[in-house]
């Protein structure tokens, strides 16, 4: 061989530790993310994490969850998620997950918030957003197809304004980044991804954390990563939810099939500090918990904002060892924890039972 010549076997080691050419590297992928959480929650001074109490919810989360046969199939039997397995739905899903960001509003008044009417029903916060796609599509708009989006002509910002319309006079919150969003993904999957999602999905090899890494290199909007203590640190909460309701949508089969699922941590929003707060895991500086209770915004990125989503994913975690100590067999992950909180979180808040606010945060990562 010259030395002008490639060596083959170093470029077949090469492809195999990044990934591509079809061969999956099982080693290589890590987001980070849990990494960075635990860095957070060990430097934190406004976040803490109760040990007996992260014991205790552990138990009730366990318990309940095997009372109501909780598991991720329990994703497609809420109403407006998609129930047929093929590209329209993985389509549906990327935009779901692309803008599933900041729902919450100022207005004291719930009748007032944001929301979409969809076959008789009055839907808010997340639901909002899956009604509104639903109601688009029925409507002939094409609002899940990514060439759509890219085609300002057809695609106008006065479209995608009817698409998200409110029965109120309120408007979902963060239009034009939404939009931005919007524009900024098409292009990019037609640039990088021959405009399809499917194409995305597959440069995965079925990898969950190739899949998170790909989204957040690609997409500067799927980028969720923050400063503390002068370090970088990734929450990546789309992106991770963006695989995660694709595992849960297709029964971990197909485009859901990823052999490192475990691998996706707690999804670092504002529901689930909530709940971990209520559950007796999580206690607040003074400060902090003053600013949350008196419904004061803390701005996004600031070390509160961090603290707070760095911790939750930490104690998620935590939850989740605690579980399969408890019962070795259980078939638990950090998704599903994440997901039944949400779930029983939602309840509470449409019961009014809420013994503390969300924390309040405008930012397109949450």
């Amino acid at each position: 061989m010259s030395d002008s010549e490639p060596d083959e076997e170093l470029l077949s080691l090469l492809r195999q530790s990044l990934g591509i050419n079809g061969v999956p590297n099982h080693r290589q992928a890590d987001t980070k993310v849990l990494k960075d959480a635990e860095y957070v929650y060990d430097n934190s001074i406004d976040v803490a994490l109760d040990t007996q109490g992260t014991k205790a919810a552990a138990a009730t989360i366990w318990s309940l969850m095997q009372e109501k046969q909780y598991s991720f199939k329990t994703w497609s039997e809420h109403t407006l998620h998609p129930k047929d397995k093929d590209e329209k739905t993985v389509n549906f899903i990327f935009l779901v997950d692309l803008l599933n960001f900041c729902f919450w509003s100022e207005n004291p008044d719930p009748t007032q918030c944001f929301s979409v009417e969809y076959h008789g029903q009055t839907f808010t916060g997340y639901w909002s957003l899956v009604a509104a796609i639903h109601r688009a599509l029925e409507e002939s708009i094409p609002i899940t197809t990514p060439s759509f989006w890219i085609d300002e002509t057809e695609c106008t910002n006065d479209l995608i304004n009817h698409v998200f319309r409110s029965e109120t006079p309120e408007l979902i919150p963060l239009l034009q980044q939404r939009i931005d969003c919007i524009r900024e993904a098409g292009r990019i999957l037609d640039a990088d991804f021959s405009g399809s999602v499917v194409t995305l999905i597959h440069e995965a090899n079925h990898s969950a954390a190739s899949l998170v890494n790909l989204l957040t290199t690609h997409f500067p909007c799927f980028n969720d990563i923050a400063t503390f203590d002068s370090k970088p640190v990734r929450f990546q909460k789309r992106a991770q939810i963006l695989v995660a309701d694709l595992w849960a949508c297709f029964d971990g089969q197909s485009f859901g099939s990823f052999h490192d699922i475990d691998t996706i941590t707690m999804f670092a929003d504002y529901r689930i500090p909530q709940m971990l707060h209520s559950l007796g895991c999580l206690r607040y500086s003074p400060s902090l918990e003053t600013q949350i209770r008196s419904l004061r915004e803390i701005e996004s990125g600031r070390s509160w904002e961090v603290q707070l989503r760095g911790c939750s994913i930490w104690c998620v975690e935590l939850i989740r060892k605690e579980i399969k100590r408890q019962h070795p067999k259980a078939e638990v992950n950090a998704i599903l924890i994440d997901f039944f909180l949400y779930d029983t979180m939602k309840q509470r808040v449409n019961e009014g039972v809420e013994t503390i606010p969300h924390h309040r945060t405008r930012s397109i990562w949450y």
